[in-house]
């Protein structure tokens, strides 16, 4: 395993990945102010949804509308945990029962729910920003990929998860604090994540993170896995009749899209300072969709550089044209659907990169987004691949 991944890092483009590390660790620090930088640490945390939708609608076929339910229920359970650290006994002795989060009291809640005690320990809330959004995306997968659900029936389905998921945080007022949300988280293990100097950490962590993120999806990009993704989104019928279980490979892939997702939700969390229903429902879940389209659907780093230029214009526009925003966004939207079907890596590849060559005599080669002139020759190479009987996915 070890072998492979360091001639996966040897043989990958690391012209690219070197580019935006100098981007996010080096120049946005030095030009930004810490008001700004901030700001771009919490669009850092959004790619963190767009890498997963590469790798489930790009290179799965699977779309999700709902990928807003796995970020935000990373992000409650690390705001769980905080709201916690910040209602000790001390801190809320003018309530009338001290020692819960203050909504709680509010709600004539006099006792810590059983489902909030496990958040006490900071190594349990971790591993439950992995696992809870795993599992609820497992439970979500088998009901529907064991069925042959797909499609545009899967992505509306998921866009129910969202809505109803989002009613139920804000019914449950008493247990999860509402419309409002959580809200006033101070420290994490007695470390004030409020300064300036906390937000600066935590701005490089989350890039380390999104790093560690992208080398994990390109690992599955390069292996046998994305080529039986991209065959499966092409001919799926070829590759179940190869002996695999497409919807095994279907769960996987939705699985771990929702769990790097939630890893966003987490570092959204403790950027910004709270988690609430607004970032769960279907409109966050749309717009992490339009992230991943601007960027390319087929491209990692693509998916990146879509979420930090459409965050950008979000920011810029709706300061001047708060109104006029989500028409802009639906119609970015539709002009890159129509126009550029594989977004910016997709404008990269067919004219940019041409032209380096052209001027240079030579370019470094590009990432992973194929061009409608090579998807042919792909597609029957990943078939040809996949058509060597195996019983892996069963």
């Amino acid at each position: 395993m070890l072998t492979k991944a360091r001639d996966f890092l040897m043989k990958g483009d690391i012209t690219h990945l070197i580019i935006l590390a100098a981007i996010i660790f080096v120049i946005m620090p030095l030009t930004m102010d810490i008001f700004r930088l901030n700001l771009v640490g919490k669009y850092l945390t959004y790619a963190f949804v767009a890498l997963g939708l590469v790798l489930c609608w790009g290179y799965g076929g699977v779309l999700s509308l709902g990928q807003g339910v796995f970020f935000g229920l990373g992000g409650y359970c690390m705001a769980m945990y905080l709201k916690l650290q910040a209602s000790t006994p001390e801190l809320t002795a003018i309530q009338s029962t001290p020692g819960i989060p203050d909504f709680m009291d509010w709600n004539q809640i006099t006792e810590l729910p059983w489902f909030w005690e496990p958040f006490h320990s900071f190594a349990f809330t971790v591993l439950a920003v992995f696992i809870i959004p795993a599992i609820f995306a497992y439970i979500i997968g088998v009901a529907m990929f064991k069925r042959r659900v797909g499609g545009v029936y899967f992505a509306i389905i998921t866009q129910a998860v969202a809505a109803i998921l989002t009613i139920l945080i804000i019914g449950q007022q008493g247990y999860t604090g509402g419309v409002n949300g959580i809200t006033d988280l101070r420290t994490l293990n007695g470390w004030d994540i409020r300064t300036d100097e906390a937000k600066y950490v935590l701005y490089f962590i989350n890039g380390l993170l999104l790093f560690g993120a992208i080398f994990a999806s390109r690992y599955v990009v390069k292996s046998k896995l994305g080529r039986l993704l991209v065959a499966m989104r092409e001919r799926e019928d070829r590759v179940r009749f190869s002996g695999y279980d497409v919807s095994n490979f279907k769960i996987f892939i939705f699985c771990l899209a929702a769990a790097i997702s939630a890893v966003g939700g987490a570092m959204f969390t403790l950027q910004v300072g709270f988690m609430s229903p607004s970032f769960v429902g279907i409109v966050p879940s749309i717009e992490m969709v339009i992230f991943c389209a601007v960027g390319g659907r087929l491209s990692i780093l693509g998916a990146i550089y879509g979420t930090l230029i459409v965050n950008f214009a979000k920011t810029t526009f709706s300061e001047s044209f708060p109104e006029l925003w989500l028409f802009a966004m639906g119609a970015l939207f539709i002009g890159v659907v129509m126009a550029f079907p594989n977004g910016i890596a997709g404008v990269y590849q067919s004219h940019i990169s041409p032209w380096l060559a052209k001027k240079f005599g030579s370019t470094p080669k590009d990432e992973e987004t194929p061009t409608m002139a090579t998807k042919k020759h792909s597609v029957e190479s990943n078939e040809a691949q996949v058509k060597e009987p195996s019983h892996a996915g069963n």
